[in-house]
């Protein structure tokens, strides 16, 4: 009330706005009552205590417009009369969003934001310091259930959750305030949001304190976050640490000043120093009706005069008070406007004006629709097209104060207007939370899941109660309360904590390994023993043993065994397309030709003792042609195999990235594995007859007679090509190859020495026993036994 008083004598002595002018003003007390406040708004329009509809009965300066009231229920009643009028009101404390409604109150403003502005600034605030699970309590008016339904869809659209909603009963004397405390102590958020006023949360504290529930962070709106009432000592056990909204404040220090000049004494006629008075030094004038009881009260005290102004802490910041200031600036500027209008320019028909003196409502309404100027700390003044001011509000953080008493100091705020787009400014380092902790307390009602976790939804719970889950093999999550993971390319691979992708290493059978020069130096080494074995069959060939066993058709066995040796050096190192194209093809048709040799000389064998028999039809077949023939027909089967196999899915060299984790494996697909296996099974198919032939003629009569021996061979060739195939199915990567390279290196040694050691050994080391004699001997043993 003095922040009016102060400000229409202020613009009064100002000559830059209404020059010659002169407000005035009449106050009606509403006592904060609906009938009082609709009693009061048909006063002002019938221009007297006695109220006639439509008429305006006394002569008298015209009524400009109405600044006020401070509650949403009452500004709505005043708003519904004086709009059906157009006279403009502005509220300074009315912030229901019921009032933006332009079509049922057109001329209704107001210099405090609307709640809607609020509610989302508190949900923004939540959200903000990460607070994901909270509580909510609320007055069961409209004030608290818009609040609820605001506050809830913007904390859920933020990703919260609410561990209980409950509402604060204002027809009850105790508010349901046992069953809160009992609520808020049983849960397990940290954070409590409470929209409400003062005058019925205190009753809830109360409860509280009995309790002895503590260590809650309590989030306010406007209605009790700067509140007097509140700030008392003995609450400070409960609300140390909170944080809210306030309405925005500024400096008024000529404001300050003339509070501090007010004087019962000397101002007699104004009745609101008086209560100033009582309220500011808590005693109460004597008078007839209160003698007795201020003499019998010992915590009361009268009245005097003499108390000392100058130890009152006026505040610097004012609130409601600048509200109240900007109001009547508001009304001032529009007037202002309109008495500068300029005939033939005005806003009305054919460019006229409206008279000051004789001016109609809905023409001072048309100015403070565009009113727009700064007020003297800097704050823009406008109304957009709802009548709402610009939103903004001050954070506060409840702390200690020396004086016994609690402060709200000012920590942030929330302004959708603000310059740089950031709505929410908060200066972290500045609160102070509960136990004096600088670090924003946690709220959740799941730990946060760290970097290469993610979030799981238990079901029946609400989102924010998960649980963390290992990302899947391949998948990264580098943020915290990841929501889902993100698959690595191709080419990298999750580190052990799954938060970032490495490159992958890469997998082959490569010379550096040591596995690879092992197998690649028996290889070399092994591929010389035919070659020296060969030696010596050059240097002996005119010896029975060599000449017995078929010397051409053997050097040819041994060509194609250095052959067998050398290809396994294929399977080595890094696999280009070349080596993948040809490796497979080399080492079919090496052991088509070697197994081949080797049937050829087992059929050359049995032939050649069959042939011996009288009148025998087979000694036209015992010359080379047949070896040589046998030998090149297995062989082209085979070679027609690997050209099929070349011409329709040829092998080709691939990056394998799904059989071992986290590695690319180099090697080569074999393009069709039908065609594969044929070829391998072709080789067993040779291996096979080899062996029955050659145990069929083991018995044959003759010293020299390569049959026992060729089937230990072929036995040991087709052992370890059978138990090739399980280990090459069950391998994995480079040991794929090199169990292939193993089974090449075994079957060809397989061969070497079954069937070329012991004739190498007789040769060496037992001469005499290469001779035709001991042939002969041999042979006659054999008839005779």
């Amino acid at each position: 009330m003095h922040a009016l008083i102060f400000a229409v004598d202020e613009i009064n002595a100002e000559p830059d706005i209404l020059p010659n002018i002169t407000l005035g003003y009449r106050i009606f007390d509403t006592c904060i009552t609906v009938r009082r406040s609709a009693q009061g708004a048909l006063w002002m329009l019938s221009g007297g205590q006695e109220i006639t509809l439509n008429y305006h009965c006394h002569q008298e300066a015209p009524l400009a417009g109405i600044i006020g009231d401070c509650g949403s229920t009452r500004s709505i009643l005043m708003a519904e009369m004086l709009g059906l009028y157009r006279y403009p009101q502005i509220s300074y404390f009315a912030t229901s969003p019921v009032l933006n409604n332009r079509n049922e109150f057109p001329s209704f403003f107001r210099t405090v934001p609307s709640d809607e502005f609020q509610m989302r600034g508190l949900a923004e605030l939540v959200s903000y310091f990460g607070w994901t699970w909270v509580g909510l309590l609320a007055n069961d008016d409209d004030y608290g259930q818009f609040g609820i339904q605001m506050v809830k869809q913007e904390v859920l659209m933020s990703g919260g959750c609410f561990a209980f909603i409950e509402n604060i009963l204002t027809g009850l004397p105790n508010r349901n305030a046992p069953r809160l405390a009992q609520v808020i102590r049983e849960a397990s958020a940290k954070v409590v949001v409470v929209i409400s006023s003062d005058s019925d949360f205190v009753i809830v504290l109360e409860e509280l304190i009995r309790q002895n529930v503590t260590g809650t962070i309590w989030v306010g709106s406007e209605g009790w976050a700067n509140s007097a009432l509140l700030s008392d000592e003995r609450f400070q056990v409960v609300l140390v640490g909170a944080i809210g909204f306030s309405i925005h404040g500024g400096q008024l220090p000529e404001f300050t000043k003339y509070l501090k000049s007010l004087h019962p004494f000397r101002d007699v006629h104004d009745s609101f120093v008086n209560e100033f008075w009582e309220e500011a030094f808590s005693c109460k004038w004597l008078n007839q009706n209160n003698v007795d009881k201020l003499t019998d009260n010992v915590t009361i005290h009268a009245c005097t005069g003499k108390e000392n102004v100058e130890s009152l802490v006026v505040e610097e910041v004012h609130r409601g008070s600048l509200n109240v200031y900007t109001a009547v600036y508001a009304m001032a500027q529009a007037l202002h406007n309109l008495h500068q209008c300029i005939p033939g320019f005005g806003p009305f028909l054919n460019g006229s004006c409206a008279n000051i003196s004789s001016l109609q409502p809905w023409q001072l309404l048309h100015y403070i629709k565009n009113v727009n100027f700064k007020t003297k700390d800097g704050g823009q003044v406008f109304f957009d097209a709802t009548g709402n001011p610009p939103a903004i509000y001050d954070i506060v953080n409840w702390r200690a104060s020396g004086r016994g008493n609690m402060d709200q100091v000012l920590v942030g705020s929330y302004d959708l207007n603000a310059a740089n787009g950031k709505t929410l400014n908060v200066e972290r380092d500045s609160i102070i939370w509960t136990n004096g902790n600088s670090q924003a307390p946690i709220s959740k009602c799941s730990p946060s899941c760290p970097s290469g976790f993610r979030k799981v939804i238990v079901p029946g719970k609400p989102l924010c109660c998960y649980e963390c889950v290992r990302c899947p093999q391949g998948q990264i999550s580098n943020i915290t309360d990841a929501v889902e993971c993100h698959p690595c390319s191709w080419d990298t691979w999750p580190n052990l904590q799954q938060d970032r992708c490495l490159p992958r290493a890469t997998e082959f059978l490569s010379y550096e390994e040591p596995l690879g020069y092992i197998l690649a130096a028996i290889a070399s080494f092994s591929s010389l023993i035919p070659l020296v074995v060969l030696g010596v069959f050059y240097f002996f060939k005119k010896t029975p043993i060599v000449r017995a066993n078929n010397y051409s058709l053997s050097c040819l066995l041994l060509l194609s065994l250095f052959l067998c040796f050398l290809c396994s050096l294929g399977f080595i190192g890094y696999p280009q397309p070349g080596k993948c194209l040809l490796r497979q093809v080399a080492f079919g048709m090496v052991f088509a030709l070697c197994i081949s040799c080797v049937l050829a000389k087992t059929t050359t064998v049995v032939i050649a003792f069959n042939a011996t028999k009288p009148g025998s039809r087979l000694r036209k077949w015992t010359g080379v042609k047949l070896s040589y023939s046998l030998v090149a027909f297995c062989a082209l089967i085979q070679l027609c195999v690997c050209t099929v196999w070349l011409i329709f899915s040829p092998p080709f060299d691939e990056l394998d990235t799904d059989t071992k984790p986290g590695l690319i494996i180099l090697n080569c697909n074999e393009g069709s594995s039908t065609a594969f296996w044929c070829m391998l099974g072709y080789l067993g198919l040779l291996a096979t007859i080899s062996f029955t032939v050659a145990f069929l003629a083991r018995r044959l009569p003759d010293s020299f007679n390569e049959a026992k021996f060729i089937t230990f061979s072929m036995l040991a060739f087709l052992s370890v090509w059978v138990s090739f195939i399980p280990a090459y199915l069950s391998a994995r990567g480079m040991y794929t190859v090199a169990m292939e390279v193993f089974a090449i290196l075994s079957s060809s040694w397989a061969v070497v020495i079954c069937i070329f050691v012991p004739k190498c050994f007789i040769i060496l080391f037992r001469p005499n026993q290469n001779s035709k004699k001991h042939l002969i001997v041999k042979d006659r043993g054999h008839k005779n036994y």
